[in-house]
């Protein structure tokens, strides 16, 4: 690799690593299908493959190339549940709902590792994940949290540890304790996204890059979806883009909101480093959270700074190796040789958004940074849902998400100052 490749805030540690990327052709001509899928990240592709698998006539467009929104530029974590916490669920809904969300949510961590691996997709899966505290006030929810997992939700896999058994794993002092979780861990997400695509070609779906859906409209339950170059008719279509979503389809708009996460990969630390010595990746209590991890190769890849609008900045490696160097001081002048971003969907209570937009529409998303495992399988159990059952899709379609204040005009800008109140919290 040329580790002295220049920053941008396009190119990606991952595209710089991927090998081979098979392109796809554009749309050109009206077609017909039995479903139209609207966007080539993880939801879109996985609907795709199980679709086409099932013999469903599936036609899928994306605007760019595959992977090339938050699917494949984000952090790789796996993580475990849903985002929002299984105690958070368990207070607002009942134990049993929750205890049904976490299992799907553990369905779909299973089904992604099995999918890689049936399908020999090198998709770079190291085990474990640590979450740490950079509160010491914090430190016993974390112990609780283990305990409530271990009893309540059957899941022993999520160890409390004290400061002295995070800074050993960790190589840093920087954080007062945590939880280990040796049930999950992370992966190259561009590799699963490519792989992904390349398994729905071969299932039969026909795929297409650099095709813009300009608008959707249902008549008489049919729906046609125009491009520039096309018009795509099915009976039912599945909106699979997420932050990316822009005018596209008013609901969605009015319940997801793009926020943008920028990452900065630093040359390989070497055999000797003592940072992050289990190689697990890690995630820390802040409201804009830090995250990070080694790659197999050796490179820090460090996410953290967060913008709430449509420009990416020019200087992400400043920023981000500023905040390197606040955990681990010794690589205060690391070379960091990619720096990129990505827009992920948020919803307001940090749950998934999916729901029948229009008859025989769907739109999924907003799964707000657990989207690596979640969108995977929300798309697998779209294609249940067009095989009759919808029994699983519906515990996501009939979680509570309320749309974002302030409208179309507003909503960015109350966001932005309540989400930077939040980061002024992470100080105290």
């Amino acid at each position: 690799m040329n580790y002295q490749s220049p920053i941008s805030p396009g190119y990606s540690w991952y595209e710089a690593t991927l090998g081979a990327r098979p392109e796809y052709p554009a749309l050109d001509g009206d077609v017909r299908c039995d479903v139209v899928v609207i966007g080539g990240g993880f939801t879109g592709l996985s609907a795709a493959v199980h679709l086409a698998k099932a013999g469903t006539d599936v036609v899928l467009i994306e605007a760019h190339r595959f992977g090339d929104g938050a699917s494949g530029r984000n952090g790789g974590q796996l993580g475990t549940g849903q985002r929002a916490g299984a105690d958070e669920l368990e207070a607002e809904y009942g134990f049993s709902r929750a205890k049904a969300l976490f299992d799907l949510a553990e369905e779909a961590k299973a089904h992604l590792l099995e999918f890689a691996e049936v399908n020999k997709i090198d998709i770079d899966f190291r085990p474990g994940h640590l979450n740490v505290s950079h509160r010491k006030r914090d430190l016993p929810e974390y112990r609780e949290h283990a305990e409530v997992m271990a009893t309540r939700f059957n899941y022993p896999h999520i160890s409390y540890m004290d400061a002295a058994e995070t800074a050993e794993r960790m190589g840093s002092t920087h954080y007062f304790g945590g939880v280990r979780d040796t049930g999950t861990g992370h992966i190259h997400p561009l590799k699963l996204a490519v792989g992904t695509a390349r398994v729905a070609a071969a299932a039969g779906a026909k795929l297409y890059e650099n095709t813009k859906s300009t608008g959707i409209q249902t008549n008489g339950g049919t729906i046609s979806v125009s491009t520039a170059r096309g018009t795509i008719t099915a009976k039912k279509c599945l909106i699979a883009v997420n932050a990316y979503g822009g005018d596209l389809e008013p609901k969605s708009a009015a319940h997801i909101m793009p926020i943008g996460s920028f990452i900065g990969a630093t040359v390989p630390l070497g055999d000797d480093s003592s940072v992050l010595p289990g190689g697990e990746s890690v995630s820390d209590s802040r409201f804009v959270v830090r995250y990070f991890r080694r790659a197999p190769s050796g490179e820090l890849l460090f996410g953290g700074r967060e913008i709430y609008g449509v420009n990416d900045p020019n200087d992400i490696h400043i920023h981000i190796r500023k905040q390197i160097a606040e955990i681990y001081p010794a690589l205060k002048d690391i070379e960091i040789t990619h720096g990129w971003g990505g827009y992920v969907g948020i919803t307001l209570p940090r749950k998934p958004f999916v729901r029948e937009v229009m008859p025989n529409v769907i739109s999924a998303g907003g799964f707000s940074g657990h989207g690596v495992m979640l969108s995977n399988f929300v798309g697998k159990l779209y294609a249940e849902t067009v095989a009759g059952n919808r029994d699983r899709l519906k515990l996501f379609e009939d979680l509570k998400i309320p749309p974002f204040p302030g409208g179309r005009r507003f909503r960015a800008p109350l966001l932005f100052l309540a989400l930077n109140w939040y980061a002024l919290r992470d100080r105290f």
